[in-house]
């Protein structure tokens, strides 16, 4: 198998890790995180250094491919896109857990991940970078947009729409045709009955605004 690396080695890059191995199409050859001491890492898989490491650990270890595998959406897009400009002959790799369910239709950018007991219904669209967590659902001819980013057990009805860097948070749910716009937060548990409008955090049954937000800010 064609060897990747995966940018980060936070918990986030272990479970990332682990879907990489068990969707079995690629070898990952170790971490790259400069906030880690070179050699620790997860699962026998080593840290090889930071950023200024990659090049030479692509090289020394024939790496095809690359992930990156930061939860923040707005961190994910800076660390990308550096990558992209000190290793453009890297592509994005897509890791997909096998007891993730992927209708018919469904399309998935590359960079990135769906976790185990995710759902993608018919004709879904889930753009580059983005993350698709544990148990969540996007029914069908739902889009997520560039670097957005669905929490655990996050349900999302048909013909949704999540704005790029918007985050929906861990169970939170939107009903059907409803749209949250791009730097978005919806919080944790909340119901999205009406559009969420873009730059906000949404809270509560229904959600509704609390506060502004600009990109890249923590999320809560």
């Amino acid at each position: 198998m064609d060897a990747l690396l995966i940018v980060g080695a936070s918990g986030h890059a272990k479970v990332v890790a682990d879907i990489v191995e068990r969707q079995g199409l690629w070898r990952v050859a170790g971490f790259i995180d400069a906030t880690l001491p070179a050699g620790a890492g997860h699962f026998g898989l080593p840290v090889l250094g930071g950023e200024d490491a990659l090049v030479q650990a692509a090289r020394a270890h024939g790496v095809r491919a690359l992930l990156v595998a930061i939860g923040d959406n707005a961190v994910r897009a800076r660390v990308a896109g550096r990558l992209a400009a000190l290793a453009p002959g890297l592509a994005f790799a897509t890791a997909v857990h096998p007891a993730a369910s992927i209708a018919r239709g469904a399309a998935i950018g590359p960079g990135s991940v769906v976790m185990p007991g995710a759902v993608l219904g018919p004709d879904t669209r889930v753009g580059s970078h983005c993350i698709v967590n544990t148990g969540a659902s996007l029914d069908h001819d739902g889009v997520l947009e560039d670097f957005a980013s669905l929490g655990p057990g996050a349900a999302l009805g048909g013909n949704v729409r999540v704005g790029a860097f918007a985050h929906v948070g861990l169970g939170a749910s939107v009903i059907h045709g409803v749209s949250v716009g791009e730097h978005a937060v919806l919080g944790a548990g909340a119901v999205a009955v009406a559009d969420v409008p873009a730059r906000v955090v949404a809270l509560g049954v229904p959600a509704r605004a609390v506060r502004g937000r600009e990109p890249g800010e923590r999320y809560y």
